[in-house]
């Protein structure tokens, strides 16, 4: 690939990156520079570039895919608090991401619906979210 090719798929992936997870995910490309540069590059360049950038899926769609994935791999809480921040910016409320998070339950297992879900409260009581409401069922 060349010099140019490459500065372009880094430039539109902060670009992607700065409008999906603001600073949260600047936070995790920094935290990179000095044990991974090139595995920050690739988050943005491919991962936010390449994949978030194409045109078959809204951001709001792909952070409900994202939050699913997450939640079903479990360990993953780091991530997931970066994209039920990002989920909240792309649009989807609270409400919307607890449903996914319970959700995922059906299909993950209770515990792994239970750390999601954990994290979510950890993330919306730092955005002064809480509580929630739910539907009645």
């Amino acid at each position: 690939m060349t010099p140019e090719i490459e500065q372009a798929r880094h430039e539109r992936g902060m670009a992607v990156l700065q409008a999906v997870d603001g600073e949260s995910g600047q936070r995790v490309i920094d935290s990179l520079a000095d044990i991974s540069p090139e595995l920050a590059h690739q988050v943005v360049a491919w991962g936010f570039g390449d994949i978030y950038a194409r045109p078959g899926l809204k951001p709001r769609d792909r952070q409900l895919v994202t939050l699913g994935m997450l939640t079903a791999l479990g360990g993953c809480e780091p991530q997931l608090e970066v994209h039920i921040n990002a989920s909240l910016n792309v649009g989807l409320s609270p409400e919307e991401i607890v449903e996914a998070l319970l959700h995922s339950a059906v299909y993950c297992g209770m515990p792994k619906a239970l750390n999601a879900t954990f994290v979510a409260k950890k993330v919306f009581g730092e955005r002064a979210l809480l509580p929630v409401k739910q539907p009645v069922s």
